[in-house]
């Protein structure tokens, strides 16, 4: 007997053909939003009996939340542009299953909600690794577990926002507008800027924004990230992991093809 979770049942479920409250409703049936946000109640707890207890001062603890919010842009940048657009994950067999569930499958799908969602394997390992460091400098142990709550919430936030600008409608407030437009930008024209979620701050630093489609040219990478079938000859392992490989990179192509069983160009 298969095991079925309310929402996360026995279909895909696709952003773009969904509402704000069916989003909301997924959202937190997901499993990995659920585990966040127990751990996070859990370290919540541990840091108000430490406060309590005067195990860790107020000015100590206010400085791992807000160190960990002014850096947590800057990880997810780096993250992000020189480790899931960068090309020596797929080429390790180890690597490669593990980018193509983050990544390639986003990327190669992006309204899909399943493959939106960061895989927990991969994301809690990653935020403890970027938080725990910090608030330990500043307040030891419950400092850590300051920085590391904060860290997930905000994981919870960006995971929301994300797809909020993945949803089928344009949103009312005209900073999920500006939000909505840079990130569609680097889905669905070019992949090598835009690689902010909730703000653009490091890509404005770092020259890797753009506000019109215009300012660069349209990707031929942008749905595949430059695994294709070339690449797959040397490095097979992604598609190994690939259904219906090869397939038609662009998502909306690739649905003409199910639908007709023909490609058209």
């Amino acid at each position: 007997m298969n095991f079925k979770l309310g929402f996360w049942a026995d279909r895909e479920y696709h952003l773009d053909k969904m509402n704000l409250s069916q989003l909301i409703s997924a959202y937190f049936q997901y499993y990995a939003i659920a585990a966040y946000l127990l751990v996070a109640l859990m370290l919540f707890l541990f840091v108000i009996f430490s406060l309590l207890s005067g195990n860790i001062r107020m000015l100590n603890l206010l400085f791992s939340v807000v160190s960990t919010i002014i850096i947590y842009p800057l990880v997810w940048y780096i993250l992000h542009r020189w480790v899931l657009h960068s090309q020596w994950m797929w080429k390790s067999k180890i690597t490669a299953p593990i980018w193509k569930r983050i990544h390639f499958d986003h990327h190669a799908d992006p309204n899909n909600l399943k493959v939106l969602f960061g895989a927990l394997y991969t994301t809690l390992p990653t935020v403890i690794i970027s938080t725990v460091p910090v608030g330990f400098y500043f307040g030891e142990l419950p400092g850590a577990a300051a920085s590391l709550c904060t860290g997930i919430i905000t994981t919870c936030f960006y995971e929301f926002i994300h797809c909020i600008e993945h949803l089928g409608y344009m949103p009312k407030s005209r900073w999920l507008r500006e939000l909505k437009k840079l990130h569609m930008a680097h889905h669905f024209h070019n992949e090598t800027g835009n690689f902010g979620i909730t703000n653009f701050l490091c890509d404005w630093m770092f020259g890797t924004i753009y506000k019109k489609n215009n300012e660069k040219p349209r990707s031929e990478t942008v749905f595949n990230l430059g695994y294709d079938e070339s690449i797959a000859i040397k490095y097979p392992y992604v598609a190994e992991l690939t259904p219906e490989w090869p397939y038609v990179a662009d998502p909306v192509k690739r649905q003409k093809v199910h639908r007709t069983g023909r490609i058209t160009t």
